[in-house]
């Protein structure tokens, strides 16, 4: 077994890019769907090859399963997502005793703890 074979994408190697297809089915959503967030989200840009074929590097993977998450696990409208991905700014260390405290619900960038909590089980269960 090569190292190009131990990834759970069908033997691709965990940085290699996928067409489209493939990220379709890897987040369960039809590739219309990942055409269209490309109208809708200026950062998922995948490469577009011959024949306008796509292509989706490791930050575009991401990019679109955050999108997916933001839409149809937290219930964000298309725009409200926008807005959540366009919001998300550097942590800024904490400053010692500092009076306004984040809410132990959300992450510092926003995200709430749960979600990101079940994405590391989600991940950990794939790695496993």
């Amino acid at each position: 077994m090569s190292a190009f074979d131990s990834s759970h994408d069908g033997g691709k190697a965990s940085g290699a890019m996928l067409a489209i297809g493939e990220l379709a089915e890897r987040i369960g959503v039809p590739t219309h769907v990942l055409r269209y967030w490309e109208t809708r989200f200026p950062q998922l840009k995948p490469l577009q090859r011959s024949g306008r074929r796509r292509y989706y590097r490791a930050e575009d993977v991401a990019l679109a399963e955050r999108i997916h998450h933001l839409l149809h696990v937290q219930g964000f409208t298309v725009e409200g997502a926008r807005k959540a991905l366009s919001d998300v700014r550097p942590v800024a260390p904490p400053v010692s005793g500092a009076a306004e405290r984040p809410s132990p619900e959300l992450a510092s960038n926003g995200v709430p703890v749960a979600a990101l909590i079940a994405l590391r089980q989600r991940l950990a269960a794939a790695l496993g």
